[in-house]
């Protein structure tokens, strides 16, 4: 398999105080280890963009965005062929944001608003016009509400190992009793610590697994058929229903939307 080395676009400062670029990415590419000295808003219109942390990895689907702090260092990776934008703000414009690294929920006027300045190929306010837009957009990044991670892992030995093998097989149906036996442990600890760590069930997060593992196939053009078996659905029915419930829209409205992105 072969692995796209991309750069960061910027080593030294930013040419702007707000600066907004977008990018098509080829599949299998990332972005080496690297940190800078501004805060930085990871949005993908389609595709799925991973942001790993030294202890910590974030995955965003739609509506949800990745804020980096400054001096966070991280690296940037997709699986598949993905369309991304980045707002960096300098360190003065981070002061409404989240101090930690975290996932931001995206409301429809933060979405329309990178959707606009992307398709008119706007990287820097050049006039007052872009200069409010932009105000805006930084306020609403302000304003929404915060997630530790919208795909949380663990660092818990015993549960990672059970995080770990679903998400390189999100189509594994063990029961969490079945993983626990696994791993040498309980079902009853597992439970505790998906609580603890995760902030919710096991099934809930392994729906979220599947969800976020779909969105790519969906963009790659695979039939719906096609990717609700190969995250374990034995109909697709039962995947339409499942990604109607968490994202509320349709697989294939989903992926309207995304070709129009």
């Amino acid at each position: 398999m072969a692995v796209h080395l991309r750069q960061p676009p910027f080593s030294d400062e930013l040419p702007h105080p707000v600066y907004i670029r977008s990018e098509k990415l080829e599949s299998d590419s990332t972005y080496p280890r690297h940190s800078h000295g501004w805060g930085e808003f990871v949005y993908s219109f389609s595709g799925v963009m991973e942001v790993k942390l030294a202890q910590r990895s974030y995955l965003a689907p739609p509506h949800y965005g990745i804020w980096l702090p400054p001096e966070v260092e991280h690296t940037g990776s997709n699986r598949f062929e993905a369309w991304f934008c980045s707002l960096y703000l300098s360190r003065e414009l981070c002061a409404g944001l989240p101090a930690d690294t975290c996932t931001l929920a995206v409301g429809p006027v933060i979405t329309s608003i990178l959707a606009d300045l992307t398709a008119r190929k706007v990287d820097y306010p050049r006039g007052a016009e872009d200069a409010r837009l932009m105000q805006v957009l930084i306020d609403q990044l302000g304003l929404a509400p915060r997630h530790d991670s919208y795909l949380p892992m663990s660092d818990d030995p015993t549960l990672g190992q059970v995080l770990a093998e679903l998400r390189k097989t999100p189509s594994d149906k063990r029961s969490l009793e079945a993983w626990a036996r696994a791993v040498h442990s309980t079902e009853r600890t597992l439970s505790r610590r998906c609580q603890r760590d995760l902030g919710m069930s096991f099934s809930e997060w392994r729906q979220r697994l599947r969800l976020v593992s779909a969105l790519p196939m969906l963009d790659a053009r695979m039939p719906v058929q096609s990717v609700a078996l190969e995250l374990g659905y034995s109909t697709s029915s039962a995947f339409i229903a499942m990604f109607h419930r968490m994202l509320g829209i349709t697989p294939e409205e989903f992926r309207k939307r995304s070709r129009g992105a």
